[in-house]
C-alpha cells in the first residue's frame, strides 16, 4: 500500500534536520517539505487556507486559531525556544531607557500578535509594572489570524521597523536584535534578566511548536503519535539538552509555558477567553510525553 505523503512546513532548526533530510524516516507517511524563508510566512496559509498538513506554528498564532475555531491540533514538541529579554531595543544617544519609561512611548513591533511580542509585553506588564495602554504600538504586517481586529497604528508601507527606530521616528521596538553600536538593548543585562525572570517563574518561554490539521489527527492517530516520535528521535539524536530545556517535548514539559501564555494572551486582548490547556490537545495528542 502506497504510504500517506503529508504536506509539510518546519524550519532549518538542527533538532529536525534528519527528519528533513531523510536520514528518520516513518513506514506509515512521508514528508513533503515546502521551505518558507522566514518560516514564519507559512503561519498565515496554514491558519486561513490549512494550506499544510503539519507546520510549525507560533505559540500565539495557534491560540488565537483555536479561539476563533480553526481546526488545528496541537503537538507538543517546541522547535523554537528562548528567552526573550535580548528582544527590546532603544537608540543609545537618547540616554538611558527603562522598561517604565515606555509608557507614552512610540515602540515598534513587527505584529502585535507575534509570540515574542507578547512574551515582552507580559514580562514589561506583570514584572515590570508597564501599562501597556500607554503604549503607542507601530506594527507593520498583518495578523496571521484574519479575524482578529489590529488597532495598532500601521507603519507607511515600505518602512523599515530598524531604521525608523534609528532614524527617531520610533522610541524602542520589541521582537527585534541588532549589532548597531547606535542601538542599545533595552535590559542592560538580558542575560541575568533572563536568568532571574526564569528563577521566578520556572517557564521556559516557547515560541513555536508544531500543528496538524484536525483531519489528519481524527482520521489518522497512529500517524500523528509517529510524527510526533520522529519529532522527538530527531531531537535526541541532534544531542540537543540543557537546563533549562529550551527545546521542551511532552504536554507537561509545555504545560507551564503554555499557560503563562494563555494568561498573557487574554490579557492583552489576543484571545477572547481563556483555553484550557488540555483543550489545545486532542485524544491522541493529549497523552504525548
Amino acid at each position: 500500500m502506497e504510504k500517506l505523503r503529508l504536506r509539510a512546513v518546519l524550519g532549518n532548526h538542527p533538532h529536525v534536520a534528519a527528519v528533513k533530510n531523510g536520514a528518520l524516516r516513518s513506514d506509515l507517511f512521508d514528508l513533503d517539505f515546502t521551505e518558507f524563508t522566514p518560516t514564519n510566512a507559512a503561519f498565515k496559509p496554514m491558519v486561513r487556507e490549512l494550506a499544510f498538513d503539519v507546520c510549525e506554528m507560533a505559540v500565539v498564532t495557534y491560540l488565537m486559531a483555536r479561539a476563533h475555531g480553526k481546526p488545528l491540533v496541537l503537538l507538543p514538541a517546541a522547535m523554537v525556544g528562548r528567552f526573550q529579554h535580548g528582544h527590546a531595543l532603544y537608540r543609545a544617544d537618547r540616554g538611558p531607557l527603562a522598561p517604565r519609561d515606555l509608557e507614552g512611548k512610540r515602540v515598534g513591533i513587527r505584529s502585535f500578535t507575534t509570540t515574542t511580542g507578547a512574551w515582552m509585553r507580559g514580562i514589561l506588564a506583570n514584572d515590570h509594572g508597564v501599562n501597556l495602554d500607554r503604549i503607542d504600538w507601530v506594527t507593520f504586517e498583518d495578523p496571521h489570524v484574519a479575524e482578529y481586529v489590529d488597532t495598532t497604528e500601521r507603519a507607511p508601507k515600505g518602512k523599515n521597523i530598524i531604521q525608523m527606530l534609528k532614524d527617531g521616528e520610533l522610541d524602542a521596538v520589541l521582537g527585534e536584535t541588532s549589532s548597531d553600536p547606535a542601538l542599545r538593548p533595552l535590559f542592560a543585562d538580558p542575560a541575568g534578566e533572563a536568568t532571574r525572570w526564569y528563577q521566578r517563574h520556572g517557564v521556559v518561554p516557547v515560541n513555536h511548536l508544531v500543528v496538524v490539521t484536525g483531519q489528519l489527527a481524527a482520521s489518522w492517530p497512529d500517524v500523528v503519535r509517529e510524527l510526533y516520535d520522529l519529532l522527538r528521535r530527531g531531537k535526541a539524536n541532534a544531542g540537543l539538552s540543557g537546563t533549562p530545556d529550551l527545546l521542551p517535548f511532552g504536554v507537561e514539559a509545555n504545560r507551564k509555558p503554555l499557560q503563562l501564555m494563555i494568561d498573557y494572551c487574554v490579557q492583552q486582548a489576543l484571545i477572547p477567553h481563556r483555553i484550557a490547556v488540555d483543550d489545545l490537545f486532542d485524544g491522541t495528542t493529549r497523552d504525548l510525553n
